[in-house]
């Protein structure tokens, strides 16, 4: 578990300029704080104690402003920056090295039983303000923009802009390394 604690201090502070020393991301990060909650709340999910899974969460919503289902399940070193207003829903499915930034949606479309929520891959950065709704798989790398709506879709290394927003491939002279950067772990 700590070592876990650890890799997300690490990607936190690879991914947030503005953090000075894992002290401060450890301390005062609510997209760090929320993360480690639904690791509570998605082990009560897991041994069926829904109850006290949704409340863990509820208060973990109110603490942090970030909202993540129980159900949701979420990779490794996954950082939500500026987290205010995210939204994970319970059928989504968060790979490793993922980061999304404030107003973040990961929404459903419909009441049907079965997934219903988003599925992101490896290393997919989400900008302020997008919605991805229903149950779309974006591929591993891709970024989408700050306020696209996503509601298709979109293969490994896209770039999805606009509403609705559409994917192209990323173009050899586009620099999103800073975003897709996988951490160097050691503290």
């Amino acid at each position: 578990m700590i070592g876990r604690m650890r890799e997300d201090v690490a990607a936190a502070r690879l991914r947030d300029p503005a953090a000075r020393s894992g002290l401060e991301v450890a301390l005062l990060y609510p997209g760090l704080h929320a993360i480690w909650a639904h690791r509570v709340s998605h082990a009560l999910w897991r041994r069926r104690l829904r109850l006290l899974a949704r409340a863990t969460s509820q208060l973990t919503r109110a603490l942090t402003g970030i909202e993540i289902h129980p159900g949701a399940r979420i990779g490794r070193r996954f950082f939500i920056d500026h987290g205010m207003g995210v939204v994970i829903g319970e059928t989504a499915v968060v790979g490793d090295d993922v980061m999304l930034y404030h107003g973040v949606t990961l929404g459903g479309r419909s009441r049907d039983a079965g997934r219903r929520h988003p599925t992101l891959g490896d290393g997919v950065a989400v900008g302020a303000g997008a919605k991805i709704l229903g149950p779309v798989t974006i591929g591993a790398r891709s970024v989408v923009g700050a306020n696209a709506v996503v509601t298709r879709d979109a293969p490994e290394d896209s770039v999805l802009v606009g509403v609705p927003a559409k994917p192209r491939q990323r173009s050899g002279s586009e620099d999103t390394r800073a975003l897709l950067t996988v951490p160097d772990y050691s503290i």
